[in-house]
């Protein structure tokens, strides 16, 4: 192994590094409309080549691969066992009920705001936008389907829900991961949150019922919902009780079991129910688990809503996830986003450019390294003693990491967040990215609220003012990393 050290990269390499990836995937994915896994590929080999430039070996960009990989492996499980979730779920007659009822129940007047609220409050309960994607999200979409509704704005309102509960839950892994890395109180944290994200769902859940109001469905839609409800009943024994795995996962979620052991009870709990209300047998509901659910109902309509899940579903999102979290390793070991971070922060004269700063990395980190817990993890640790020594509380800090990652991770199609919920959607992340509304206004108002002197968290009354340079302590803790 060579003990040459590489050169710290600098930020005009940095930002070449990735504007080339953004480049190949734009021109990839519009123009010429080449899968993202060959993307990725193409976008880490020119990080290979300008890492090997700056003195890297190819044995420790090896190494700073496998590890990135290796940080994601708890996401990549987690894919492997919402499949299992979905495909027990389905065979069970969990997800089918949920549509059935709320088909029943809904109008498709308020069905937008209807469905964004009811994810908000399955994922403020969880902990999880992805378990809530893969439960509620899903009958979401069959109901939404059902009622006429275009499947682009409804995935939004799933996304926007999902990412509500995600971002605001005490139990959700983001939430902790951003107050344990800026430093800040957990509950605090979550506080500082409310100021943006209160005005930003306030906003979301208005927009959602304008567009409610405003799409008439028709007698096309009633004939669909009226079709999928006949299938469900002549298909599955929609019985109130085959609901019981979704209301266990909800319990051991409030009772802060981990999300995976909540998942993989509720899976059990889903096989146990379809072969008791469903008369499927043991076997049966053990392959639903792998390969889903299969059986066709000769309706096409219902087919699409509910032929999906198992663990074979996830490979395509696994893959690439594989790939996209090689890429991030890479980038976070050869030192490009630590560059990028350290040339920008020199260019911050006040608050509201901090706020815009922090935003705007934490985004592309994450966008950068596929990964919304990397691009939490970079920013918190290296902006942490910026904040400190300009007078603002690191719960500041934390909230703007989520911001920039937890918020937009989903809304960029190469993501795990984004691969993940656009396969068990079904709808393409471009389409339902400029609908997910909470997504992108929460980091909005932040920003503006800065500038306009809202919503900023001093510490005390020993604010310091913005001298337009860097912090010493930030300067040497980059150095060392």
């Amino acid at each position: 192994m060579s003990n040459y050290e590489p050169k710290v990269p600098s930020l005009g390499a940095s930002l070449f590094v990735l504007f080339s990836i953004v480049a190949i995937l734009m021109i990839g994915i519009i123009v010429l409309h080449v899968d993202l896994h060959i993307l990725l590929i193409l976008g880490l080999c020119v990080s290979i080549f300008v890492a090997m430039a700056q003195g890297m070996s190819f044995e420790k960009i090896s190494t700073a691969m496998a590890g990135g990989v290796t940080r994601g492996l708890s996401a990549m499980f987690i894919f492997i066992l919402i499949g299992v979730l979905i495909g027990s779920w389905i065979s069970a007659g969990t997800v089918p009920a949920l549509m059935y009822y709320g088909l029943k129940l809904i109008s498709p007047s308020i069905f937008l705001p209807t469905a964004f609220v009811l994810c908000s409050l399955t994922s403020l309960c969880t902990g999880t936008s992805w378990g809530t994607a893969g439960t509620m999200g899903i009958a979401m979409m069959g109901m939404g389907m059902g009622l006429g509704m275009p499947p682009a704005w409804v995935a939004g309102a799933v996304v926007s829900g999902a990412v509500f509960g995600d971002k605001m839950s005490p139990i959700s892994d983001t939430t902790v991961l951003a107050s344990v890395t800026a430093g800040a109180n957990l509950y605090d944290h979550v506080k500082a949150m409310l100021y943006t994200t209160v005005p930003a769902f306030i906003i979301t859940l208005a927009i959602y019922t304008i567009l409610g109001l405003r799409y008439s469905s028709g007698i096309l839609a009633t004939q669909d919902a009226q079709t999928i409800i006949k299938t469900l009943e002549g298909t599955f024994n929609v019985n109130p009780l085959v609901m019981i795995p979704f209301f266990v996962l909800l319990i051991l979620s409030l009772m802060k079991v981990p999300a995976t052991a909540a998942m993989f009870i509720g899976a059990i709990a889903g096989s146990l129910v379809g072969m008791f209300f469903q008369g499927l047998s043991f076997t049966q509901a053990l392959t639903a688990m792998n390969y889903g659910y299969t059986a066709s109902s000769g309706v096409a309509l219902v087919d699409k809503i509910l032929i999906r899940g198992g663990i074979q579903s996830m490979m395509w999102t696994f893959s690439l996830t594989f790939i996209a979290l090689s890429l991030g390793g890479l980038l976070d070991e050869a030192g490009f986003l630590k560059a990028l971070v350290s040339g920008l922060i020199v260019r911050v004269h006040s608050a509201g450019v901090l706020v815009l700063t922090v935003i705007a990395t934490s985004t592309i980190a994450t966008a950068a390294m596929a990964e919304v817990y990397l691009g939490i993890i970079l920013n918190g640790t290296v902006y942490r003693s910026c904040f400190k020594e300009k007078g603002l509380k690191p719960e500041m800090l934390s909230r703007l990491t989520e911001e920039g990652s937890t918020c937009m991770g989903s809304l960029f199609p190469w993501t795990t967040m984004g691969a993940f919920i656009s396969g068990t959607l079904g709808v393409a992340t471009w389409d339902y990215a400029p609908y997910a509304f909470l997504n992108y206004l929460t980091p909005i108002i932040s920003i503006i609220f800065t500038f306009l002197g809202m919503a900023i968290l001093w510490s005390g009354t020993d604010n310091k003012l913005f001298s337009g340079k860097t912090s010493p302590v930030l300067d040497k803790n980059l150095e060392k990393q």
